[in-house]
């Protein structure tokens, strides 16, 4: 789920906080992406017709195979260097969520057959996919494919959205890619949606710094994850009757949400029963993540293993991984490039630093005095 509603309430709020940003704009730079998201939107769209999937002979399915490897070479062949983090272990306080997207899907496997029974087409489309969950095997192939294509993979201890976050936090990476908000939360510096959208959509990137999220909203970045707990998060219930809007106005009047609970109408807000707002809190200030990152390296797709795995494992057509593996082969010479600014260092004179920006009219201003000083001589 991420955080509910955050994009709009960011957008209404603190529009100079994003921008769009064309796709190819993140050339030569590094990325960390969020795993899981990204293949749970490959076995949603990628090949799939109503119930309907992408199967390799076995009757296994390969749509996040599929998806996760032209989408990958997309990313490479635009200069872009991927980070892919899967996720760890769930925290404790998780389970509730997950426990309710269980429930869902139970729910949507019974409105399928129903769907099914009826000849709903509309109904069979809609439900198929919200019966759709990422398995250890969908995780595992994706792994596996990533490192034979020279794309480096990151395990996270609990949360991948956290450990894109650290990656971001500590220069590793560039940004951190995914559709869920919570990586601001967890305090990246900068966050890219749509980045793993198909090319065909021709929707934008937009890109968020959450620096510049504080500073448009007036909050500190306690406040914010307040404001993100008091929005929905994975982590605990919301309080109901609350929105976006209203949790940023309490936040605002009130900076925390221990003083909101004193102050609030608790006859208009239900609170939730112990409600784990401070083990909320807690998760995203600290999370669980990797003491140390391994070294990130992008290498030479594995030519024999990719075809071992792609055609004669999972069915996919030998003459377009061929022409796939050359167009990696082609990307990773293209992203060896730099960034076009790292060609210019900045050049600072010894002699007289400039401590600010001077107007080209108190510049001249300046010339004109000493000018005049050097032939008047000295001052009586």
């Amino acid at each position: 789920m991420g955080i509910k509603g955050l994009t709009k309430l960011l957008a209404d709020n603190a529009p100079r906080a994003m921008k769009e940003q064309k796709f190819e704009s993140y050339f030569g730079r590094k990325i960390a992406i969020d795993a899981s998201m990204s293949i749970y939107q490959f076995l949603i769209v990628v090949g799939r017709t109503g119930m309907e999937t992408l199967t390799n002979d076995a009757g296994e399915v390969t749509s996040h195979l599929q998806g996760m490897f032209n989408r990958t070479i997309r990313l490479l062949e635009a200069g872009i260097k991927p980070v892919y983090v899967f996720d760890g272990q769930p925290p404790d306080l998780k389970k509730q969520e997950l426990a309710k997207r269980f429930s869902k899907r139970e729910d949507a496997t019974k409105d399928l057959s129903t769907a099914i029974e009826a000849g709903d087409k509309e109904g069979i489309e809609k439900f198929s996919k919200r019966t759709v969950k990422v398995t250890k095997q969908h995780n595992e192939d994706c792994k596996r494919l990533l490192r034979l294509m020279g794309v480096p993979v990151i395990e996270a201890p609990s949360e991948a959205e956290a450990e894109c976050a650290a990656l971001c936090k500590s220069d590793k990476v560039y940004a951190v890619a995914s559709e869920d908000m919570d990586s601001l939360t967890f305090g990246a510096p900068r966050f890219l949606r749509h980045l793993m959208d198909p090319s065909f959509k021709k929707i934008p990137v937009m890109e968020f710094e959450v620096s510049k999220v504080l500073e448009e909203l007036e909050l500190t970045m306690d406040q914010f994850i307040d404001l993100c707990i008091l929005c929905g998060c994975d982590y605990c219930d919301s309080i109901k009757g609350i929105g976006g809007q209203t949790a940023l106005k309490l936040i605002c009047k009130h900076g925390c949400i221990e003083n909101i609970l004193e102050n609030i109408n608790k006859e208009r807000y239900q609170i939730p029963e112990d409600w784990p707002y401070q083990e909320a809190r807690h998760l995203f200030k600290e999370p669980i993540v990797s003491q140390e990152f391994p070294e990130l390296k992008w290498t030479a797709p594995d030519e024999e293993g990719l075809v071992d795995f792609l055609v004669k494992d999972n069915g996919f057509n030998h003459d377009r991984v061929t022409k796939a593996i050359e167009k990696i082969k082609a990307a990773k010479n293209k992203s060896s490039q730099g960034r076009l600014e790292s060609f210019f260092k900045p050049v600072v004179s010894a002699s007289v630093p400039l401590k600010r920006k001077e107007t080209p009219d108190k510049l001249a201003k300046e010339t004109t005095n000493k000018k005049s000083k050097s032939r008047g001589g000295k001052k009586k």
